[in-house]
């Protein structure tokens, strides 16, 4: 891509955005429209996915659980176009202290999300462009250990690894984790329940922005990411100074 190319951000760009349904993903296929790229949504939900793409008028979209690693492979294998990008933002974080834990359940998605990161980094290589960006949303829950979050902060820890030296790997496509602490999504009101504007307002006192990070935080994150091609291998933390209290 020339540097003239470049300087249009992602116009005539095509992006994959796997979790494209909703918050994030949504939200990161929603600016590269208005960029003038073009998207290629991806969602475990249909009925969810059709009204996404109902507004944003994707190149296609396509129904499917992306743990599913022969379906990953599948849908990257009939893509009929090469692509500039591809974020994931699929996954679910889980909470349980070790008293609780379903140990084969926990394992079972700690496999699957590690799989699916890896099916999405192999079969998706030969589709993106040279200097385009494989990009996965990780989290900061590694960082800090808490009551509940051993499992998933295995899970984040083993990311930034995973990320650097796929990066080597697979260059000239770059390769890089956005790591997200709390972030106003759907998702997080499915999980926090009756308890989101509690949460919502303990992060508004306490984090040094003074007001809750939303899915438009980490999109503009991401398209920083998919635009500037010397980034690679690196992970990028966005939590409003979470980790610093």
């Amino acid at each position: 891509m020339s540097q003239q190319q470049r300087s249009r951000g992602l116009a005539d760009q095509v992006v994959v955005v796997i979790g494209a349904s909703s918050g994030m993903g949504f939200e990161t296929a929603r600016r590269v429209r208005a960029e003038g790229g073009q998207v290629v949504m991806v969602g475990r939900n249909e009925e969810r996915l059709e009204r996404a793409a109902a507004q944003l008028k994707p190149l296609s979209s396509a129904a499917f659980d992306a743990t599913d690693t022969d379906r990953v492979r599948a849908f990257f294998r009939d893509l009929p176009h090469p692509v500039d990008h591809v974020l994931s933002t699929a996954g679910a974080p889980s909470y349980a202290p070790l008293a609780e834990m379903d140990i084969d359940r926990t394992g079972r998605h700690f496999g699957e999300r590690l799989a699916m990161t890896l099916s999405i980094a192999k079969y998706g290589r030969d589709k993106v462009r040279p200097g385009g960006t494989l990009l996965f949303i990780g989290g900061t829950g590694g960082r800090r250990p808490g009551v509940g979050l051993t499992a998933i902060a295995a899970l984040t820890a083993a990311l930034p690894a995973l990320t650097a030296n796929l990066a080597l790997e697979l260059a000239p496509v770059r390769v890089n984790l956005i790591a997200a602490g709390f972030v106003d999504t759907p998702l997080s009101a499915t999980l926090l329940g009756s308890h989101l504007d509690e949460r919502r307002e303990e992060l508004r006192a306490t984090l040094p922005i003074r007001r809750v990070v939303g899915p438009g935080d980490v999109a503009e994150l991401a398209l920083h990411l998919m635009r500037n091609e010397a980034l690679t291998g690196a992970t990028y933390d966005i939590d409003g100074g979470q980790q610093l209290l």
